[in-house]
């Protein structure tokens, strides 16, 4: 095997390396597999013992200044004198406003912070804190002790955040919980998107759920859908995936090291993949289960290995379409206790319990990554894939939108992340590209 150059470890390797949400890994590299668990490890310590919690995502870039800045400072501080535990990414913007308010209430303040290659500083409110090199694990720590969410207004990060939370209470993998997004002038025009595009056009998304989350303005009206809001207490049912249940949590330490390292291992062997996303919702027929299947011949034709999650819809329309071409169809799924979803054009698959390992393992870079028309599970992936690009964490990928009918409205919501609102760069819009057939992939991999 031919000398590969690890950039994360700056020395040649004998075998491949991966890049994912944090650094280029290697399967054999144990220590970086360590790393991982040390960090789930370390972040379960923390928590476990916090009561009543309630995360709240947004913005490091909104100043002080900023009207949803004093709106996070007083919810903090309505959420401290009710014996809230207040949960933050630790940084600036939304996240010490928050922290500010629930710490000069006397409140409990925990800070989940990312090292990025630029400053992320904890703010001085944060009573206890961790820091995280992995997004997923981080993610992990933030999302599941709480028995709330609100979200204030981000960028691709806080949407990446809010589409997890969405899709994990929507597969089950997640109790239900109170809904907050603050900010009605930020929130719907996304609203819009999901029940027009996804909900009633490619019927991935069920309206009921997008009724149910609360669009407020104003601190005290957050607060009424949170006030009643009882404590879960962390204890698993037999099975469960969730790390932070209480008792024999040693199996599930030992069961996520040991999908780790099949995972970069099945990663490695993946040659000029290209990974196609979309919702399990299209039928055979639809247009875009036709253009996903001429994208897989295509893929097959060009000597590439098409990557989906395994499952019915888009997923099945990719794999077969190189299957019939004699290409390499690869599945990367959901493993439950009765079984795995898998379509039947598949010539290699893994299985996940964890949904958290799956998703770093689905979105390790490909050599370009292809968006079909989906729901909370296809925007969770796209902007993990846009926040990682954003944050330098791995190299800028081709991220492909299919169809422009579809993608347009969300492209122009994207637009006001900075031109209204600057939670992003106007350069971070370039991440993002709309191809409108199968054929203009092979543009971005040549």
């Amino acid at each position: 095997m031919p000398k590969i150059k690890n950039p994360a470890l700056d020395q040649v390797s004998d075998t491949p390396f991966i890049q994912t949400a944090g650094a280029a890994v290697n399967y054999r590299d144990s220590w970086r597999i360590f790393r991982i668990m040390a960090e789930l490890v370390d972040g379960y310590q923390l928590l476990e013992n916090l009561q009543r919690e309630v995360t709240i995502f947004g913005s490091a870039r909104l100043p002080a200044n900023s009207k949803f800045f004093k709106v996070a400072e007083n919810l903090g501080k309505l959420l401290a004198k009710a014996s809230f535990t207040v949960i933050t990414g630790g940084g600036p913007g939304i996240m010490e406003a928050a922290t500010k308010g629930a710490y000069q209430a006397g409140g409990e303040t925990v800070g989940i912070n990312i090292q990025l290659p630029f400053e992320q500083r904890i703010n001085p409110y944060v009573k206890k804190s961790a820091a995280f090199y992995y997004f997923f694990t981080r993610k992990v720590m933030m999302t599941s002790p709480a028995n709330a969410f609100v979200f204030f207004p981000g960028g691709f990060g806080t949407l990446d955040e809010f589409f997890e939370v969405v899709d994990s209470m929507e597969l089950g993998q997640m109790e239900i919980s109170p809904i907050v997004l603050v900010g009605k002038d930020f929130w719907e025009p996304l609203i819009k998107f999901l029940r027009h595009r996804s909900s009633q056009m490619v019927h991935s998304v069920s309206e009921s759920i997008v009724n149910s989350w609360h669009i407020v303005d104003t601190a005290d009206e957050a607060f009424q859908f949170i006030k009643d809001t009882k404590d879960r207490p962390n204890v698993c049912e037999v099975g469960s995936p969730n790390l932070l249940c209480q008792g024999a949590n040693d199996w599930r330490i030992f069961r996520i090291m040991a999908e780790l390292v099949d995972g970069f291992e099945f990663l490695t062997h993946l040659k000029e993949d290209v990974t196609v996303l979309g919702t399990k919702s299209i039928m055979v027929g639809s247009q875009y289960y036709q253009a996903a299947y001429e994208l897989g011949k295509i893929l097959s034709k060009n000597g590439n290995t098409t990557i989906t999650g395994g499952g019915p819809g888009i997923m099945e329309a990719a794999n077969k379409g190189a299957f019939e071409t004699g290409g390499e169809s690869v599945g990367i799924n959901m493993r439950y206790e009765k079984g795995e979803r898998v379509n039947n054009y598949l010539t290699r698959s893994i299985g996940f319990f964890f949904p958290f390992v799956r998703k770093l393992i689905i979105t390790a870079p490909s050599k370009a990554f292809v968006f079909f028309p989906g729901g909370f599970g296809t925007l969770h992936q796209l902007f993990e894939l846009l926040t990682l690009q954003e944050t330098k964490k791995i190299d800028p990928i081709p991220t492909l939108l299919y169809d422009q009918e579809f993608w347009q409205p969300l492209l122009d919501y994207v637009h006001i992340l900075h031109s209204d609102f600057n939670t992003i760069s106007p350069l971070d819009e370039d991440y993002i590209k709309v191809i409108n057939s199968p054929e203009e992939v092979l543009e971005y991999l040549r």
